[in-house]
């Protein structure tokens, strides 16, 4: 089988997953999307609103946010994959409870990972760096302020990644103060591009 075929068969499972409680509020699971030979995967928190209604991932106001930093940095979309830790909507966007990032991590999120194999992996907020960083073996996180803004090599599923924590496109919606802090963020990933020649 595809890498292709193979990210289709974990979304199909992704779709009719039942392992945790918030299957019985979707509408839509959002497995993933993008190039599965990506070097580049960015793993937000959870879907949206409108990632729910859409089976997506970031096409809300999040995801505009998200595109228009990936356009000032020149990283096309196609050249990417985008996920979340878990994928279906927590209600009333909460974050992800531990049960759920265990359940939707094991048996999904960690697959995505070894089948693409990624050189960096953004981790967009505290949950998605939270729970890298767990796996990596780093230390717990607690803020994603104090983590973000550096690269760090990191040994994740048997894979050599640079993991680069950045607050998540949601934030600027919020506090638009966090705004320039998450270009300075994409700089720093468009340096790491150019450093590793990945184009």
């Amino acid at each position: 089988m595809s890498k292709a075929q193979l990210m289709e068969k974990i979304a199909g499972k992704v779709g009719v997953c039942v392992k945790c409680p918030l299957w019985r509020d979707r509408r839509n699971a959002v497995p993933g999307d993008g190039n599965v030979e990506a070097a580049v995967m960015f793993v937000g928190e959870a879907p949206g609103y409108w990632e729910d209604v859409k089976g997506l991932p970031f096409v809300g106001a999040a995801g505009k946010v998200l595109n228009g930093l990936l356009e000032r940095i020149r990283l096309p979309l196609e050249k990417v994959f985008i996920t979340n830790v878990v994928k279906c909507r927590p209600p009333e966007n909460r974050g992800p409870r531990p049960l759920e990032v265990t359940k939707c991590t094991s048996l999904y999120l960690n697959r995505q990972i070894s089948l693409i194999q990624p050189k960096i992996i953004v981790a967009l907020g505290r949950h998605s760096t939270a729970y890298i960083f767990s796996k990596a073996g780093l230390e717990k996180v607690e803020s994603i302020t104090k983590f973000r803004g550096k690269v760090y090599e990191v040994s994740l599923l048997g894979l050599s990644v640079n993991v680069i924590p950045m607050y998540h496109p949601a934030s600027v919606l919020h506090n638009p103060r966090y705004r320039d802090k998450l270009e300075e963020d994409f700089r720093l990933l468009e340096a790491e591009l150019e450093k590793r020649q990945i184009t």
